[in-house]
Order: structure tokens, then sequence, then C-alpha cells
């Protein structure tokens, strides 16, 4: 307020700032600060549940089954309803902070206890996860008019924060039927939430459907990505919308931009190193701390470039650790055989060496923590493992064995990773350096 009452502006634009800015604008307008764009009312509509569920139901625009609880027995009885898994949060947070996806209702009870206070004054939401591929908007609206400068299709399925996953544009594996729903779903939503300025959608590609998992009414950290890419001056456009200009007389229809033939992708920088004590576990509360962008002909190149520029080593041969939770062990044997085929060794503890061993693929049996000498951690000390695949098992306790080989592998550079869709995609990049373009098997993303 002391900057307000120096500077004395016509007002003040609060979609560049984050959930900061958005969080603070009711504050600033009770104390008779014009908010400029997106007025305090649309943007309440975004974040307040029942409001932004009503608006969806008017627009006829699918989402995820949820509701909103103020007690522990309320959202015990919500997740009975919706079925599990369930996706549980508290309202306007900053980063997915405290958000987390559970199974059963012994793990909501402890995240009730533990996560959050939940009364009516800070409810949370408990929605019905739902699996599938992530799919990210960015828009700019005058309030009739809206353009869309690009969709980004994420490499991490719905769960991991978008702040954390490999964003790709244009999108790879989207059929144009499903794109189309998505930009008329965007244009709807931008006015009928009456959006001046910028817009942020993310959407979960589920089965032959897109749901809406939630709307921002501000810039979000896709914008720079996007403006860079496309060229379109996403912020400059906004702005100036905001202030009154309309799109067309900026030299810009309703509508999708044409995409670029380059790919380019997001990949998210961490800082585990750093943080000793931080699991570097992907999930819906963000953990990165930066982002780099890879862009070529390709998807494999751009890949490439941008897991690079992320700090992350590509060895082309070696070994590769598995050790994965039984829910993922079917879809991590694809994993398995695609290394194996281009010369890895694998390597693996004792329950997920079987599983592979019955695949009829060579793997060696590396003893647990527990166990005697060497054992995984020691395979990691020395080097032994060029990849670390390890899913998490039910349970966040740092003294899990889980915890414990994360930790090891990000303190002697050795890349771990904690999704299969990660590793499906670094697989991508090297059996692109493998083969050939014309002897490449056809892989989804």
């Amino acid at each position: 307020m002391h900057v307000y009452e120096q500077e004395k502006p016509e007002g003040v634009i609060v979609q560049f700032g984050g959930q900061t800015a958005i969080n603070l604008a009711a504050e600033l307008e009770a104390r008779g600060v014009p908010i400029i764009g997106t007025s305090l009312e649309s943007m309440d509509r975004a974040e307040d549940r029942d409001k932004f569920e009503q608006t969806l139901l008017s627009l006829d625009i699918p989402q995820p089954l949820g509701r909103t609880a103020t007690s522990v027995e309320g959202a015990v009885e919500i997740a009975k309803e919706i079925g599990y898994p369930v996706l549980v949060r508290p309202s306007y947070v900053l980063g997915g902070r405290a958000m987390e996806i559970v199974y059963k209702e012994e793990e909501l009870l402890n995240y009730m206890k533990t996560a959050v206070s939940v009364n009516p004054k800070h409810p949370v939401l408990v929605d019905r996860y739902l699996t599938g591929k992530e799919l990210e908007v960015d828009a700019i609206s005058d309030g009739e008019n809206v353009f869309i400068p690009g969709i980004m299709e994420h490499i991490e399925r719905a769960g991991v924060h978008s702040g954390d996953s490999i964003a790709v544009y244009p999108p790879q594996t989207v059929p144009e039927d499903l794109k189309q729903k998505l930009i008329d779903r965007t244009i709807a939503i931008a006015r009928g939430l009456n959006i001046v300025g910028l817009l942020n959608i993310q959407f979960v590609w589920h089965k032959d459907e897109v749901y809406v998992l939630e709307v921002n009414p501000r810039s979000s950290r896709t914008v720079p990505f996007l403006s860079k890419i496309t060229g379109v001056p996403m912020a400059n456009l906004a702005t100036k919308v905001m202030l009154g200009q309309t799109l067309p007389e900026l030299g810009y229809e309703t509508g999708y931009q044409p995409e670029a033939k380059e790919v380019s992708v997001k990949v998210p920088v961490f800082s585990f190193a750093k943080l000793r004590r931080v699991d570097i576990t992907l999930g819906p509360e963000m953990k990165s701390t930066g982002e780099v962008m890879g862009r070529d002909t390709t998807l494999e190149k751009a890949l490439f470039k941008g897991l690079i520029a992320s700090g992350m080593s590509i060895p082309t041969h070696g070994s590769v650790l598995f050790t994965v939770a039984d829910k993922d062990k079917d879809e991590a044997l694809s994993l398995v055989e695609r290394f194996h085929q281009i010369g890895f060794d694998i390597l693996a503890t004792a329950g997920t060496a079987k599983f592979i061993q019955e695949a009829n693929i060579p793997v060696t049996v590396v003893n647990k923590i527990a166990e005697e000498k060497p054992n995984l951690l020691d395979v990691i000390r020395e080097g032994q493992a060029q990849f670390v695949i390890n899913t998490l098992t039910r349970g966040k306790q740092p003294a899990r064995d889980g915890f414990r080989i994360r930790r090891e592998a990000v303190e002697n550079g050795v890349v771990c990773l904690t999704s299969i869709d990660t590793g499906e995609a670094l697989l991508r990049v090297l059996e692109s350096i493998t083969f050939s373009s014309e002897s490449m098997p056809q892989m989804q993303m």
C-alpha cells in the first residue's frame, strides 16, 4: 500500500505475480485499489470451488467428481462417495502445497491430521483422481475474443505438479478432434469467467474425454516458454488488453495459432543435491526450482537438449538399477525390455528381479539395504549403476528404503527417476541415439 500511495497509479495488475498476487487482490480492492484486467468477482469464480463448479456446469464442461470438505468427517464421507484414489488439497494453494493423492481412508485421515487444518474458513477440496495425460493451455482474452498461442502435452501423467513435468509443444499424441475440444472449451471458459488478460487451464485426458483440473485466471510459468517458441508476446498483449484494447485491434482473432513445425520441450530443474533431506519423488506438490528449454526437429532431439541443459547426465551404456513398487511392475517391464535391447545391463532387487526373470530378460540380483554387503546402496556409491528407476511404495517416512535409495543416487550424481513416464522419455532419447531413424521402433509417448 505504501508503494501505491506513493506512486498513485491508475490501478494494479495482479496477473503477473502468480498465486500470491491473486490472493492479495481482495485485500487491495477492499482498500480502494482498482484491479486492472480480470475483475475480483471473476477471479473468485475461478478460485472458489462451488462457484467454479456452477460455471463449468452452466457451460456443460466436465471436471472430475469432487466436493469441498469443512471437516475431517466430511472429507471421509466425500471420498467414500466418489471413490479412491482421491486428490486432496487446501483452497488457494501455492505450488501445489499440501496437495496429495491418497489411496485409502487411513492415508486420508493421516493427511487431514498432519498436512492441513480443516474448518469452514479453510476448506479442503476432495476430487476423484483420474489417471491420464495432462494437457495445459494458455490463452489471452479481452472478455470476448480469445486467442490461444499453444497447447502443451505433459510427459508425466496427471498427479505430478505441472511445474515438475516435462511439457511438450506442439502436442505429439493428441488427436485433432480432442485438440479442437480443448480449444472450444478454453474459449468457452474464458468467456464464461469474463477473463480480461491471461488464463491458464490444466486438463486431464482420461479415456476419450478431457476434464478440467483447474483454471488459473493469471499468467502461468509456461508463458515465457510459449512466448519464446510461438513468437507471441503474451505478456505484452495481455497488458494492452487489460488497458482496454481488443485482440482484433492488436492483430489477433479468436482461435488457435497454427502450430510450429519444430518440437520444443520445457524441462524442470531440481536442486535436490543441495537439499539433503528432501525426497526427490515427484507428486502434486511442486519441487522444481527452475526450468530449461530444448528445441529441435524431433521430440527425441529436443528432449536430449532439454535433459542435458537441466543438468542430467545421459550415459549411452552401462547398467540400470530397477526397484519398483508392485503397482508399477507391469509398466516397468516395458522399460526393462527396451533398456536391455539397447545394450544396458539390468540390476534389480529380489522382488523386481523375479518378475524380470519370468519375462526371460537377463538380470543381476542386488541385495536390499538391510541385507549383506554389497547392497544396492554400495552399487550406487561405487558407480555400478548409471540410472536408477525407483517408484514409490505407499508410505512416506524418510527412513524407508526408497527414500534412502533416492537420496543416495542424487548425492552420488546418479540419475534417479521416480516416474515411469520420465523413464519412457529418457528411453526415447537413448533409442534415438542407438538406432537410426529408419530402424527405430514406433513408440508411444
